[in-house]
């Protein structure tokens, strides 16, 4: 994960990498590999102002000069309307590991600058290692100051700021601010300036979203640092919202070091990708202030956290690595907020209530339980804590519960109606309802049967009855294969009500084959795997929907109308390859031949973890070839089930 300037011969082909950095209560750092900011989501402190959300950009940028032998060297790299800035050319590499780290060649005069998140703080270092030239040089560093929800632009006239002017730093105030911002050098000091604006920015990644591309930051002043001839100097800039405090860069970033090597030792692969997947896995993992427990972030720069992405991503990020207190913690919260038999989809920030708008949710509950299970055998902490929740979830699933959720007389579940979107293709726009999935959706169903299997093994833990359990998933499994068996397609429908059966070759049929319980077996499973195979695969991950059908849509991009209605209609999602893999492995018998085979569906993710976010796994991708990264450019699922997949079907832990 170190990059040369063969990487950023173009000022395109520089921002095409992108890299993240997290601090565990959601705030995050990222930017380019050039150090050009392209989307509004990039800067060098995203602060959770309530963790892991209230997210507000507050230092978008650090901007280096350097003055030698009177000619002067800009090293940032920006684009404004009809210009952009080329510092990039100074710029020899760009190393990600263990910090993000530029380094640059100004004549006889290196400059390294290295980027570092405090954990669990909105306090960021930069430090900078110069190792000056023969002759005497000034190195001038700008930040690029803002304040505002990191879902929208600014401009001049709405950023306000009182400043406090120290020797070595400044002091801010800004309306909507509780606390102070502060930015302090280590070795050198703070000129003023008054009234000084970076104008018109331009964020080329919005503008390819249909989105406002351009906004303004204040700069308060400048450090200035001087340097004597052949003089070796570190300084570390300290910016950060709280007490004044004058951090040492190096010691922090030890600190990181330490704490990344001791996620290593705990999960205990010498696998370099596993390592890897290890190290994107601790992105997700975010302490959530309104319930006081662990939760999981969805997708950087823009997600939050959500029920059904935490389910979905559990067993991956905190089960894979040996995180079993986090995993403990994430299961026994989302306990407590059980409601109608659903758990939270999301948990609202500002005390209201959370939202229950999913009928998966509880379902990849009911996975993420067993698979906790599976890997500490902690059935005393089950039964304990979680039994009763998961008994009201079963309840109410079989009586009924809210947006028409609920068993029908063939024990299969039916949700939803022709408004509301409750699975996780829950694309809408307006009134539009892209992907219309109401009625007995297929996947939903291999969940359900699922769960009375798994609610039938912990009852019989727990000495209950699990009579009930088993009798009725005797009779999901008898109409499943009723309902959904497509004779004509040797697959599964994806949707089945009352106008019919909806034949679509979508990836939601992987899950009857590849869960713990599968609900298809034998003959018919090897069928549906070899159509999505032939179909759906896609390289880094399954298509949503069939190239063959008339509605598949082929690329990601566009304003919000025409990327939602990509979303689940043929883009790629990295998230089922991992079902994908274990349907593959479960039809082929795990022998040998299927393990070498499956090797061969999680060998491009090697690749892709050095593009995109360095070091992440994307979102989607394009359902066409050559299958570019969209959307959350490093989301936690896509991690989840890519490490998952390799470490117990490949690595065979």
């Amino acid at each position: 994960m170190e990059l040369g300037s063969s990487h950023w011969q173009t000022f395109e082909q520089g921002t095409e990498r992108e890299w993240l950095l997290t601090n565990g209560i959601g705030s995050f750092a990222s930017s380019t590999v050039i150090g050009a900011n392209t989307r509004r989501y990039h800067g060098l402190l995203v602060a959770a102002l309530k963790a892991p959300v209230n997210r507000h950009l507050i230092l978008s940028k650090l901007d280096e000069s350097i003055l030698y032998k009177n000619t002067l060297y800009n090293l940032y790299t920006n684009q404004t309307p009809g210009h952009r800035s080329n510092g990039y050319l100074y710029q020899q590499r760009f190393i990600r590991e263990p910090v993000p780290t530029y380094v640059y060649a100004i004549e006889d005069i290196f400059i390294e600058k290295q980027i570092c998140l405090v954990r669990e703080q909105n306090k960021v270092v930069v430090v900078y290692n110069v190792i000056a030239g023969e002759n005497a040089s000034q190195l001038r560093i700008t930040p690029l100051v803002n304040f505002r929800d990191y879902h929208f632009n600014t401009s001049s006239e709405n950023l306000h700021f009182s400043n406090t002017v120290r020797e070595n730093g400044v002091i801010m105030n800004t309306h909507g601010l509780e606390d102070r911002f502060f930015m302090n050098i280590s070795d050198g000091h703070f000129i003023k300036q008054e009234n000084v604006y970076y104008y018109n920015m331009e964020y080329e990644k919005e503008k390819e979203r249909g989105l406002h591309g351009t906004e303004d930051h204040f700069i308060p002043g400048y450090f200035e640092v001087s340097i004597k001839p052949r003089q070796i100097k570190r300084i570390t800039i300290t910016a950060g919202i709280g007490e004044w405090e004058v951090l040492e860069g190096n010691e922090v970033i030890e600190e990181e070091i330490e704490r990344k090597y001791m996620l290593f030792e705990n999960a205990g692969y010498e696998d370099v990708f596993a390592k890897a997947l290890v190290k994107a896995s601790d992105d997700f993992i975010v302490e959530r202030a309104s319930t006081h427990s662990k939760t999981i972030i969805a997708g950087y720069p823009w997600f939050t956290d959500w029920g059904r992405d935490t389910m979905i991503a559990l067993p991956g990020l905190t089960l894979v690595t040996k995180r079993y207190e986090d995993a403990k913690d994430i299961l026994y919260t989302f306990s407590k907020y059980v409601k109608n038999g659903l758990i939270p989809n999301m948990f609202p920030d500002t005390g209201q209530q959370p939202i229950y708008n999913t009928v998966d949710a509880a379902l990849w509950y009911f996975q993420a339980v067993y698979k906790y299970l599976k890997y500490t055998g902690n059935y005393t902490f089950v039964n304990q804590y979680l039994y009763h929740s998961l008994e009201q979830i079963i309840s109410a699933y079989m009586k009924g519960t809210l947006y028409h959720i609920g068993a029908d007389e063939d024990g299969l579940i039916y949700a939803g109606d022709e408004h509301t979107q409750l699975t996780w293709m829950d694309a809408k726009v307006g009134e539009w309802v892209v992907t219309p999935r109401h009625g007995k959706a297929v996947e939903i169903n291999a969940l359900w049967y699922n769960a009375l299997n798994i609610m039938a093994v912990i009852a019989q833990k727990n000495g209950k009855d699990n009579t009930v359990y088993i009798e009725k998933a005797h009779q999901v499994k008898k109409s499943f294969d009723q309902v959904f068996w497509n004779e004509n397609g040797s697959c599964l429908y994806d949707v089945v009500n009352d106008t019919g059966k909806d034949d679509s070759i979508r990836c939601n049929q992987i899950f009857a084959v590849s869960l713990d319980f599968a609900v298809i077996e034998g003959e018919k499973a090897k069928k549906i795997v070899n159509v999505v195979w032939q179909q759906l695969y896609a390289t880094y991950g399954l298509r949503s929907l069939s190239p063959n059908d008339k509605q598949y849509r082929c690329i990601y991009i566009g304003d919000q109308v025409a990327r939602d209605g990509a979303y689940h209609q043929g883009t790629v999602w990295s998230w089922p390859i991992g079902h994908f893999i274990s349907a593959y492995r479960k039809v082929n018998g795990y022998t040998q031949e299927s393990q070498e085979i499956a090797n061969k569906f999680i060998e491009p993710f090697k690749d892709h973890m050095q593009d995109a976010c360095i070091g992440s796994i994307s979102e989607i991708f394009d359902g066409d070839a050559p299958h570019t990264p969209r959307g959350c450019f490093a989301q936690a699922w896509s991690v989840a089930e890519v490490l998952r997949a390799y470490v117990e079907e490949i690595l065979d832990k």
